[in-house]
């Protein structure tokens, strides 16, 4: 009898553990209502100039809610939102987010051959790397390594990331620089192209 008290202790312990560690989508939820007027009720923006992150995987959520917070990533939208939210909530927020189910958009078909080119096998002449080897060939990005989710993100809100990035306004892509490095030698109408593809992958 000691040892099954014992072992079930244990169980509630370690259970406990777990969904401090991921965080709690209940408890997240309750947090979102200042979110839903840009994000949407559960995720899905409803408009391009906000990103949608519902079904966006839970530790590239939590690294751009812990960037936004510290001033890593500037999202002038955000400011000072996060402020009194410590990093429990922080992850509470981005478990119920990325337990939402996303949508997929629409493709201009003028663009989804270059788009899909490039997002598959990259730009060889410009040695930009093919965008599939870290953010998956449905674009559903690696979820353990923490590279996002793109399928169905409006292609609006992509664009302008990517921007970002080869300006450099964007910087939370860590020492490698890779995102700044990879979107460095693109031409305006090739981020179009691979935002107008991404934002109808699936």
């Amino acid at each position: 009898m000691l040892l099954l008290q014992i072992l079930g202790t244990m169980i509630l312990f370690s259970s406990s553990i777990g969904a401090s560690a991921s965080g709690d989508a209940e408890s997240g939820e309750s947090l979102t209502l200042i979110c839903s007027g840009c994000h949407g009720v559960d995720g899905n923006s409803p408009m391009g100039t906000f990103p949608n992150i519902a079904g966006q995987n839970h530790e590239y959520l939590l690294k751009q809610l812990r960037d936004i917070k510290s001033g890593a990533r500037v999202a002038a939208m955000m400011t000072g939102i996060l402020d009194n939210l410590d990093d429990q909530q922080l992850k509470d927020i981005a478990a119920f987010y990325s337990q939402q189910e996303g949508k997929i958009g629409q493709t201009d078909p003028e663009l989804v051959s270059l788009g899909e080119s490039i997002y598959r096998a990259g730009i060889k002449r410009k040695q930009v790397a093919a965008c599939a080897a870290c953010h998956s060939p449905n674009g559903s990005g690696n979820g353990p390594a923490g590279f996002p989710s793109l399928s169905g993100q409006w292609p609006e809100y992509t664009a302008s990331q990517l921007k970002a990035f080869r300006s450099g306004q964007r910087s939370n892509d860590g020492d490698s620089r890779m995102m700044r490095i990879t979107s460095m030698d693109l031409s305006d109408r090739e981020i179009e192209a691979i935002a107008s593809y991404l934002s109808g992958l699936y």
